[in-house]
């Protein structure tokens, strides 16, 4: 087995911290530290065991001294660096006390998001600039940052190919949770469910897809406590 086969993905939890006027909060990674001088979305490893929204919370508590409340599920990121390979757990927060500081003195930086494409973040946290594009409520079918289509052969492997060279995320509308498994594993960069799931249905389709999920029929809180990234008002 291959040396890159045997190392163990590190499970990093991330917060897309934003301000009033919707600016997203950066750090630069300190001197000393593994890709030093990189820009990031603040968070750190999860403990063996730590629920996630729980090792979120610790570590905005102990990085930048903010204590959250009611965190969004954004999006999962897998990256391989040449010496370590990591999961990458981003959540949005919008809700918090206390004013953002480096305590392990990293500078921060309040970036609008038409900025953080060229913040010279790390390679692992780049998918998720796109990501932010996406609403709490997806009310619109199709906007400059992306397209949801409802697409007949959702295990093509061609899912929105045709959205591809214009850079929006391909949504893909799906009647269950089986056809959301089928569009993710074809391509699709984020899930609107047209149907209303079991609670538990819910969960266990957002906790086994990297991708945002966008639920129908409940309350926005409760989509983002099964996982959920955020409600459609798309749904038939």
């Amino acid at each position: 087995m291959s040396p890159d086969n045997r190392r163990a993905v590190i499970h990093v939890v991330a917060g897309a911290v934003l301000d009033a006027a919707g600016r997203v909060l950066i750090a630069q990674r300190p001197i000393g530290k593994h890709l030093a001088g990189g820009w990031e979305f603040p968070g750190g490893k999860l403990e063996p065991g730590e629920d996630r929204v729980t090792g979120l919370a610790r570590e905005l508590r102990e990085e930048i001294g903010i204590a959250i409340a009611v965190p969004r599920p954004l999006i999962r990121v897998r990256h391989a660096y040449p010496t370590r390979a990591v999961l990458l757990d981003v959540w949005v927060v919008r809700r918090y006390s206390g004013d953002p500081r480096g305590l392990d003195g990293q500078a921060l930086r309040w970036c609008a998001q038409d900025e953080l494409a060229t913040a010279d973040l790390l390679p692992a946290d780049k998918p998720i600039v796109a990501a932010l594009r996406l609403p709490e409520r997806l009310t619109q079918i199709s906007t400059p940052y992306y397209d949801v289509s409802d697409l007949s052969g959702l295990g093509h492997p061609t899912v929105g190919a045709e959205d591809t060279s214009d850079g929006r995320l391909r949504g893909v509308l799906c009647a269950s949770a089986e056809d959301g498994v089928t569009a993710a594993s074809a391509g699709a960069d984020f899930l609107v469910i047209r149907d209303v799931l079991a609670d538990e249905e819910l969960a266990a389709l957002c906790d086994s897809l990297p991708v945002p999920v966008f639920a129908c029929g409940i309350g926005l809180e409760q989509a983002w406590a099964l996982g959920a990234s955020g409600l459609s008002e798309l749904c038939e």
